[in-house]
């Protein structure tokens, strides 16, 4: 703050730096979220990742065709007596999350059905600005057992200002290159939580609702920097802190279940790769959808900064964190390097480029096969 003296009519300014704001970046706060963020200063994060309770009001047990019983989310931490408790409980957390954000901060909160409407009724109420809704449609929903509705298989994710006037931060080119040069669309297909990915307890999936890292990936690098504060109020095992040391954005959970945060501590603590293991299946026979070159990024299949090679070792190029290449200081796409190093019209940058794995060149077009049976 300025430090003001009187000196006859005139007022003469001292500056000072500002310290940085005290923040426990990098950690995980044990309590619950409402007054976890209440101790924390105004204007002091760039995002909040949300991802709350469902309130799902289950009416018991649901059991597969076979009699296997659905592990479905029936913990204590999803229950409310009623719709007007989790209508207070959302209002109070959001209205400390707006308080705590930076004027150009943005909030993302996902949910289903049961919970996000409520939610984006009470963001707007609140003051929040909404700027985009989000359909995350899972490649691999679980099936509706009962065959009385939909299957569902979507989740939506509100993006939010924190007002009307906001200069909030969207990486627009880093979201087109991460989909092979093509405008990102609000509706994103990616695989729920399986295989390596999934985290477990003893054999058992430690949290019924992990979600995927590829989804949180595109999240925060749309729309944060590197070095900038991620929080989120309901960290669980710790997707978002895995995902901002990944990318290299400081991160806060705030976690009261001791049982996550065991968990999501080991997580960010270890290898935060996922397992490649989960995706080496056969690949479909059937038409084979789209994948841009940033799925492979997202996924963990390709790490920013590996360097591409073409299959007789003549050019190099190196990955960046948004799925464009740079060779000799030419930034573009797979196709548009490929292209330039050859002195060519056009290439086709899945069959020119290749990664080493091991003593062996792997082309991007059979990480991408590998990546389809995911799909499938």
């Amino acid at each position: 703050m300025s430090v003001m003296g009187r000196v006859g009519t005139s007022v003469r300014r001292a500056k000072v730096t500002p310290k940085p704001l005290d923040l426990p970046v990098n950690r995980i706060i044990e309590s619950d979220c409402i007054a976890a963020m209440a101790a924390l200063p105004d204007a002091s994060v760039d995002m909040v990742f949300a991802d709350p309770p469902y309130n799902l009001q289950l009416g018991g047990d649901l059991f597969r065709p076979e009699g296997g019983r659905v592990d479905a989310v029936d913990d204590d931490w999803d229950k409310f007596d009623t719709f007007e408790a989790y209508d207070n409980f959302t209002r109070a957390w959001l209205k400390e999350a707006r308080r705590i954000l930076k004027p150009n901060g943005t909030l993302w909160v996902i949910g289903s059905y049961h919970n996000i409407f409520r939610c984006g009724a009470a963001l707007q109420d609140l003051g929040y600005w909404i700027l985009n809704d989000i359909v995350w449609r899972k490649s691999n929903p679980m099936p509706n057992f009962r065959g009385t509705r939909f299957t569902n298989a979507h989740e939506t994710l509100i993006w939010a200002s924190k007002s009307e006037d906001s200069r909030y931060t969207f990486n627009y080119r880093a979201m087109k290159a991460l989909n092979d040069e093509l405008q990102m669309r609000s509706d994103w297909v990616i695989p729920i939580c399986s295989g390596g990915e999934r985290v477990k307890t003893d054999g058992v999936k430690a949290h019924p609702t992990q979600k995927p890292e590829a989804l949180l990936y595109r999240v925060l690098l749309a729309c944060t920097n590197k070095g900038d504060v991620v929080l989120d109020p309901f960290f669980g095992t710790g997707t978002t802190g895995a995902v901002a040391r990944r990318l290299g954005r400081n991160w806060i959970g705030i976690e009261r279940e001791k049982k996550y945060v065991k968990v999501a501590r080991e997580r960010i603590a270890s290898t935060l790769e996922l397992d490649e293991s989960a995706m080496r299946t056969m690949a479909s026979k059937r038409a084979q959808p789209k994948v841009p070159f940033g799925a492979l990024i997202e996924t963990g299949m390709i790490e920013p900064g590996a360097m591409l090679t073409d299959s007789k070792r003549r050019w190099s190029a190196r990955v960046g964190a948004d799925a464009s290449v740079e060779m000799s200081g030419k930034l573009g796409s797979i196709h548009q390097i490929g292209a330039a190093a050859q002195g060519a019209p056009s290439c086709n940058g899945w069959t020119f480029w290749h990664v080493e794995q091991g003593e062996a060149l792997v082309a991007l077009d059979d990480l991408r096969q590998r990546y389809i049976a995911t799909l499938a």
